[in-house]
């Protein structure tokens, strides 16, 4: 199946201040630990600071990804395929940027192709790029809706994010079982509320 590259600008996230030393990152850490009470020095924290860095580069990691690269191949050989494609149940974690806290759930993407499809894999690593960063799930929803609009430039794309936040089940109101459901549409499925509604059925099917 033939491919073609295209190659519209997405900017990636770029640090404001030059990125501190690993050095500085695990001394940082210390601090913290210190002020919580405990000791950095005792035997079950001192290599703390090392392995709370090393899961940083994993947790966080998002910040080095290029949706465009990672959507930049497209499949034009589809049969003449032009109708609605739902990739669902994206499992992906996050952190809230407000409180360095968990967030977790689902992503659902629908897009109506124009001229050409991408693999459905790259979605789930669209997802990923975005997740692994400080993030609040609004901004993900618009991000990954942005990235597919300027890559793609699908006649429609759509994002449902499902999600539960640990800010809220272990601190401040303590509400366990709380989920947040977020949207994003664009052309089609903003210019015709049936599209909405097909890609939502779409997302619930099978699920009771």
């Amino acid at each position: 199946m033939d491919a073609v590259v295209k190659k519209p600008a997405v900017a990636l996230v770029k640090p404001a201040a030059p990125k501190p030393t690993r050095e500085e990152a695990e001394a940082a850490v210390r601090t913290l630990l210190a002020w919580t009470g405990d000791d950095p020095a005792r035997e079950g924290l001192v290599d703390t600071p090392r392995r709370v860095t090393k899961a940083y580069e994993e947790l966080f990691g998002g910040y080095g990804g290029d949706p465009e690269e990672i959507l930049g191949r497209v499949f034009e050989e589809v049969g003449g395929f032009d109708d609605l494609v739902v990739v669902r149940d994206i499992p992906f974690h996050s952190h809230c940027e407000h409180h360095v806290l968990p967030f977790f759930g689902t992503v659902h993407i629908g897009y109506f192709p124009n001229g050409g499809v991408v693999g459905l894999s790259k979605f789930a690593r669209l997802v990923d790029t975005f997740a692994r960063r400080l993030q609040t799930q609004e901004n993900m929803s618009a991000q990954i809706v942005d990235a597919i609009e300027t890559v793609l430039k699908p006649r429609g794309a759509a994002v449902m994010i499902e999600a539960e936040h640990m800010c809220m089940q272990m601190r401040g109101v303590h509400k366990h079982g709380t989920s947040t459901v977020t949207t994003q549409f664009t052309g089609l499925f903003r210019d015709d509320p049936a599209e909405q509604t097909r890609f939502l059925a779409m997302v619930r099917a099978g699920k009771g």
